[in-house]
């Protein structure tokens, strides 16, 4: 079902109060806000939903011991999750910055890391490049903003990515 862009606003600002609630009910913990890069006006799919379940996964594996609190939403904007994790914001956002990088379907996974103080830190504050576009090398915000690549050819390349995993799953 393809979402409008109202919706997505909305969604956007309903994200922002949950992890502003989140914080509040646990201070001086960090927040990891899971959501799926996925291009195009449908935001919820079988593949959205396949990446979603692989990066909760991964989260869940390598920080197990630290996930105070879990809380998942099923939208029709995309699947989101929160965790609460008593690890420093910088060190976790490198870890997860290091995921991202090696993990096949990494550069899907979208994870924002929030501070104690309710401060998003980004890949340049811990020393990281910008993230590269799916297709080229380039800046990724740089291809979205001069829609570089079409939706079709996005498409193509994370359906060969999310191909390439579950046939790895497989053996």
């Amino acid at each position: 079902m393809d979402i409008t862009l109202e919706q997505l606003l909305r969604s956007r600002d309903a994200r922002q109060e949950t992890q502003r609630k989140l914080l509040q009910k646990y201070k001086g913990k960090t927040l990891l806000c899971l959501t799926v890069i996925m291009p195009g006006k449908e935001k919820r799919n079988t593949n959205s939903l396949i990446v979603a379940r692989v990066a909760m996964q991964t989260i869940e594996s390598n920080f197990e011991q630290q996930i105070i609190y879990k809380e998942e939403k099923d939208l029709q904007t995309g699947f989101e999750v929160y965790y609460i994790i008593d690890k420093e914001a910088i060190s976790l956002k490198k870890e997860l910055c290091k995921i991202e990088q090696e993990h096949l379907l990494g550069r899907l996974f979208d994870m924002d890391v929030i501070n104690s103080e309710g401060i998003p830190i980004s890949r340049k504050d811990i020393g990281f490049e910008p993230r590269k576009c799916l297709i080229c090398e380039k800046e990724s915000r740089f291809c979205m903003r001069n829609f570089t690549h079409s939706q079709e050819e996005l498409q193509r390349k994370i359906d060969q990515q999310i191909k390439a995993y579950l046939s790895l799953e497989k053996k």
